[in-house]
């Protein structure tokens, strides 16, 4: 996909309202994990993500790491650069500075260009603030040791492929889920990460 082109889609994207669950639920696990019972909602943990958009040789391209196997949970999955956010930040902020931590982005040319919808992660007990963001150039990206063993630069294209999307089933509290993922660059996108791209991927032209 041309990167001005996506740019352009996101600008207008971002002037009305987003598609949300429903465009999530393309890439969502069957059936999907909800919070406990009685789970007290004030003890979510926010956490902010970053989705960057870049071009090489004119087509756009995103931003993605492949998590050391030494952060417990959620090691060795795919994931936007992101984290917990600190007391007093935006989710603007949060993204930025967990971007500049993982994967050493500059980001004094980063363009924000919007939020997308919130995910509830209960199995840690975080709800993601994905910010879509974009700069003109490519970066020069350099992974954070102890939590980063890869950094994956993705074509948007690529995301829109057929084939690139496939259903596969993992076990979760002794029951069978099946899980929609994209296979890209050697890996799985699959869970939390996969959505927010569903959605991303909804506001440039894709159809699920």
């Amino acid at each position: 996909m041309n990167f001005d082109v996506a740019i352009e889609r996101l600008r207008f994207a971002f002037t009305r309202p987003l598609p949300g669950a429903a465009a999530q639920a393309f890439m969502a696990p069957e059936p999907r994990r909800d919070w406990p019972k009685g789970f007290n909602q004030d003890k979510i943990r926010s956490a902010a993500g970053l989705l960057l958009l870049f071009p090489i040789d004119g087509e756009a391209h995103i931003v993605l790491t492949l998590r050391s196997d030494a952060l417990g949970r959620h090691g060795g999955q795919v994931s936007l650069p992101g984290g917990v956010t600190e007391p007093g930040e935006t989710f603007e902020t949060a993204a930025l500075r967990e971007a500049h931590e993982e994967v050493a982005l500059s980001t004094a040319e980063v363009t924000v260009l919007g939020a997308l919808t919130p995910i509830d992660i209960p199995v840690s007990g975080f709800r993601l603030h994905p910010i879509v963001a974009s700069m003109t150039t490519r970066p020069t990206l350099v992974p954070s040791d102890g939590e980063v063993a890869q950094i994956l630069e993705v074509p948007v294209a690529e995301l829109f492929e057929p084939a690139r999307r496939i259903r596969t089933s993992r076990v979760r509290d002794g029951r069978e889920i099946v899980v929609p993922a994209f296979q890209i660059a050697g890996a799985e996108i699959w869970g939390a990460t996969a959505m927010v791209l569903a959605e991303f991927l909804v506001l440039v032209g894709w159809s699920g």
